[in-house]
């Protein structure tokens, strides 16, 4: 524990200081390292020759998105179409990734034993959190260069609150398993701790960061959908991890294991806040 918040003291200042003061473009090369390693630690869900293999196809497709979409600012800040349908692509897998996970260890028949279903699965995990956090960070880039920032450490304070709040919560009051098969110390009373706090958090931090939502309902409404989608992000990681025999996805992070177990609540926030954000 000691070791884990250690870490967490030097690498929180360090991505808030990044998400604010990295050049757009810096700030993409860096998200895309994330992403790439992300994208190394899940060759360990897939059976191939070599991990290097089993990284093709990811890269490739990744690569083929970067040809297809363009990635400057002014193209970022414009939401077009193809935008949209990258973030409800993301979307729609987190809903069918968190039916897998509440119907595990039944749902595992349906993919375990696909190489191809385990590759895919990857990509829509990685990719759509990619272009999500960079479609934020432009936001708004030429009328207010911190607005986009505002929106990133907004989605990441809502997902660490609710971390928090649902493993005190859990701890003190945890009574009914949210998915035993998958994850035996998430409780239903921790999602809802997890829940309110994110709640509480969402809006202190959008009055603080002078965040405009369309009401506060819809504030509230968004904040809910994400927190929920994040905690079932973290289950699917752990799914994959419990069928492939693997305790942490990598050992990048002292105390805290791969970039996968840092970022998974990440990777299907950012997709399901910015689809819901940019339509709301």
């Amino acid at each position: 524990m000691k070791q884990r918040i250690i870490t967490a003291l030097i690498l929180a200042p360090a991505v808030i200081l990044g998400i604010f003061k990295l050049p757009l473009a810096i700030f993409m090369l860096a998200v895309a390292t994330v992403t790439v390693i992300g994208y190394w630690e899940w060759t360990q869900f897939v059976e191939s020759k070599t991990r290097l293999l089993a990284l093709t196809p990811s890269i490739f497709i990744s690569a083929i998105s970067l040809a297809f979409i363009p990635f400057d600012a002014r193209s970022l800040s414009l939401m077009t179409d193809v935008h949209i349908a990258v973030l409800s692509v993301g979307s729609i897998w987190w809903i069918i990734s968190s039916g897998l996970v509440l119907s595990f260890p039944r749902s595992a028949k349906l993919w375990q034993h696909s190489n191809v279903l385990r590759h895919v699965f990857g990509v829509l995990t990685l990719l759509p959190f990619f272009w999500s956090i960079l479609l934020l960070r432009a936001e708004g880039i030429y009328e207010d260069s911190y607005h986009g920032a505002k929106l990133v450490l907004f989605v990441c304070f809502i997902v660490w609150a609710a971390d928090s709040g649902a493993y005190f919560c859990g701890k003190s009051f945890g009574r009914r398993k949210m998915a035993p098969h998958v994850s035996p110390n998430k409780t239903i009373e921790g999602l809802i701790g997890g829940i309110a706090t994110a709640i509480f958090v969402g809006w202190g931090t959008a009055v603080w960061f002078d965040i405009e939502f369309s009401s506060s309902f819809s504030m509230v409404f968004i904040t809910l959908i994400t927190v929920v989608i994040s905690v079932l992000g973290d289950l699917v990681e752990s799914m994959f991890k419990r069928v492939s025999g693997i305790k942490d996805s990598g050992n990048i992070l002292p105390g805290h294991g791969g970039i996968l177990d840092r970022v998974d609540s990440l990777t299907a926030a950012f997709p399901v806040f910015a689809l819901l954000y940019f339509i709301f």
